[in-house]
């Protein structure tokens, strides 16, 4: 079974990706929550430049990714996962936990220290929000994030299955909560519990360093709930809030040569983490 994944590993991602990306764009045409002042296609076109760069250095500099490395990591019996006797659904359960908090961390770590930040605020630098800045990274973030996963399957023993499965939908929920989309209050308030929102996120992207270090997850909610770090609405309203990094504040920065060369201009703003979603 995990054979037969791997080997339609591209096949199943580029699928997910399509819809996903489909669908919140065509949310954002029919009901969009904020108006964008800069013109779509100056962003589309840059952002997911950079997908197709990621991509190709990623495969470059990594010679083997997530799936096929859990898959190794089963062969050698390597992780807490695979040298324990549980059932399936524990496993299963235990080990997308434990890469979603991970991924937190490793969010929370890339705001926390300055030579990180200087790459990941690649990411938070575009000047509106919508389903591609859930795609805008830095490819040496994309190269360390890699390299932290890796680390993250051999400790756990996470099963190829889930890691495919944890793959997708990190790369769906972080098109998903990027969304500028409208979704009712109401069900805002209870998807937050179990899923993270656009709104829920959107706070993460504010220009105010205090609103920027919140709300660092991108699939689950709970460990910004159980850690401190979550934060309910921006000072702002949404609608007026201003998104991205004080110092690159023109259009001229978002084309992606700019993007590239960005983590070595100007200095790492410091940016302390703020764990009570206080000033």
């Amino acid at each position: 079974m995990s054979e037969i994944l791997l080997a339609n590993e591209p096949l199943i991602r580029l699928s997910f990706f399509i819809g996903i990306f489909a669908l919140v764009a065509l949310l954002e045409m029919l009901a969009p929550r904020r108006r964008q002042t800069i013109p779509i296609p100056l962003r589309w076109v840059n952002n997911l430049g950079l997908v197709v760069v990621n991509t190709f250095l990623l495969r470059l500099a990594v010679p083997i990714l997530a799936v096929g490395f859990a898959l190794l990591a089963e062969d050698k019996g390597w992780g807490i996962l695979n040298n324990v006797a549980l059932p399936a659904w524990a496993v299963m359960t235990l080990s997308f936990l434990a890469l979603d908090l991970t991924i937190y961390l490793q969010h929370v770590m890339f705001h926390a220290v300055p030579t990180l930040w200087r790459l990941h605020r690649a990411h938070h630098t575009d000047l509106e929000f919508d389903v591609t800045t859930g795609l805008r990274f830095h490819p040496l973030e994309i190269i360390i994030s890699m390299g932290i996963k890796l680390a993250a399957i051999a400790v756990i023993g996470s099963p190829a299955v889930i890691v495919l499965v944890f793959e997708v939908m990190l790369n769906a929920t972080s098109m998903f909560n990027h969304g500028n989309f409208r979704i009712p209050p109401q069900l805002d308030r209870f998807l937050r519990w179990f899923i993270v929102t656009p709104d829920m996120h959107r706070v993460h992207h504010s220009v105010y360093p205090d609103e920027t270090n919140s709300n660092f997850g991108f699939n689950l909610p709970w460990w910004d709930r159980l850690l401190g770090t979550y934060r309910a609405q921006p000072r702002d309203d949404h609608k007026d809030m201003v998104i991205g990094v004080s110092q690159f504040r023109t259009p001229r920065d978002l084309w992606i040569d700019k993007i590239l060369i960005q983590p070595f201009r100007e200095a790492a703003t410091r940016y302390p983490i703020n764990r009570d979603g206080s000033e």
